[in-house]
């Protein structure tokens, strides 16, 4: 592309040192109003002239640069202050091969010590002939631009940060719609078999009652109206059981603790009708008379109730149940051991999950969701709970729980 420049008309010929001052005067001029930064240097790298923005840069007068070396001025030392060679600078670089060198990633120095990025371009400058005689370099300030792309880069970093995080927000809730979507599934099919059996044994009865009233004698007809009842409590169970769960996970169930004797709760658990075993009894083992701590007694009970009544529900008759409890450290721990079929190793992973229940358990009536609010009123009072297992020989849960008094 050819540049075309523009020069005013001569009235009449100027001897040629006129000419020669009135350029040198529009350079000046030129010079004096470009705001970046503009030197020139001979081939031992001195100054021949330097323009008002460049001095004002690096803090230095147009009058003190002249003839100096402005590697040693301004080019002396790199970003961390490693002494920078003279042989390794760019601009220098210019004179070996005469090419045009663009940097963007240096710092210049100033006269009080003081450093600011720049980006340069040295551009070789020749004579009439051809020859090399030295460089010009053009400059500027670039510490605005370096401050807007480290904020622009923070704001990207950022940005990034808080994608990935609303990524992972929006994977976590994926998969406990997928969590919640297989547990709608198992409760679905949880009620319709658990509901099933009670109602078509209740209609049986009923039907049984209405055929043969007049057939039946008077313990036979308690037999059938006792069978209605256990029916009748086995799904008030299951409905008590979801509707804490919900209570659980709506965080609306409040935790009211107060002093026990663990000693007497546990004997006096054990005494009721539901946890008496004609052949076998549970077996009580504690070593102190008295375990006294700061517990909620409602929630105490439903997580022993469900361990004590899995425990007698999956042990056979004539093989033995304990429950031992003893304190340690300020914690009560309770231990609820069996004989009984155990659990296989692929159930454990899952043991405590609403609606799961064992591959081994066959007819065994249950709802899964016991062991599910057993886990979750253990954490509701800071507590722990593990179990051990092993097929055909028996489980033990063990559940530990602050607020042992001294």
């Amino acid at each position: 592309m050819t540049q075309t420049y523009w020069l005013p008309p001569r009235q009449a010929a100027a001897p040629l040192g006129q000419e020669l001052e009135h350029l040198r005067r529009q350079h000046q001029l030129i010079l004096n109003a470009v705001g970046e930064g503009i030197y020139g240097v001979d081939l031992d790298g001195n100054v021949t002239f330097v323009n008002p923005a460049a001095a004002a840069m690096i803090g230095w007068s147009m009058e003190e640069l002249i003839g100096q070396s402005m590697h040693a001025v301004l080019h002396h030392s790199l970003a961390d202050g490693r002494p920078y060679q003279r042989e390794d600078c760019p601009i220098y670089a210019a004179f070996q091969d005469g090419s045009i060198k663009h940097i963007t990633d240096e710092v210049f120095w100033r006269k009080d010590g003081t450093s600011f990025p720049v980006e340069y371009i040295s551009t070789p400058m020749r004579d009439e002939d051809g020859r090399l005689i030295g460089t010009v370099v053009t400059f500027r300030d670039i510490t605005q631009r370096r401050w807007a792309e480290q904020i622009l880069q923070r704001a990207n970093e950022e940005l990034e940060q808080k994608v990935q995080e609303r990524t992972a927000e929006l994977q976590a809730a994926n998969q406990r719609l997928r969590q919640l979507s297989d547990m709608r599934s198992r409760f679905v099919s949880m009620v319709c078999h658990e509901f099933r059996n009670p109602l078509n044994n209740i209609a049986l009865t009923v039907s049984s009652l209405n055929r043969y009233d007049t057939q039946l004698r008077p313990d036979e007809k308690t037999d059938y109206l006792l069978t209605i009842n256990a029916n009748v409590e086995r799904m008030t169970q299951m409905i008590d059981d979801i509707l804490v769960i919900g209570k659980i996970e709506a965080k609306v169930l409040e935790v009211n603790p107060k002093p026990l004797d663990l000693v007497v709760f546990c004997q006096d658990l054990l005494a009721e009708g539901d946890y008496r075993r004609p052949q076998t009894p549970i077996q009580l083992v504690c070593r102190s008379r008295q375990v006294l701590a700061c517990l909620d007694e409602r929630l105490l009970r439903s997580i022993l109730s469900n361990l004590l009544s899995n425990a007698i529900r999956y042990t056979p008759e004539g093989r033995p149940i304990w429950l031992k409890l003893a304190k340690q450290r300020g914690q009560a721990i309770v231990r609820v051991q069996d004989e009984g079929i155990g659990i296989p190793p692929g159930d454990r992973r899952q043991l405590f999950e609403p609606f799961h229940r064992g591959q081994n358990v066959s007819n065994i009536p249950g709802t899964g969701l016991g062991l599910s609010i057993v886990k979750q009123f253990v954490q509701l009072q800071q507590g722990t709970i593990k179990v051990t297992s092993r097929v055909d020989q028996g489980t033990t849960f063990t559940v530990r729980l602050p607020g042992v008094t001294p």
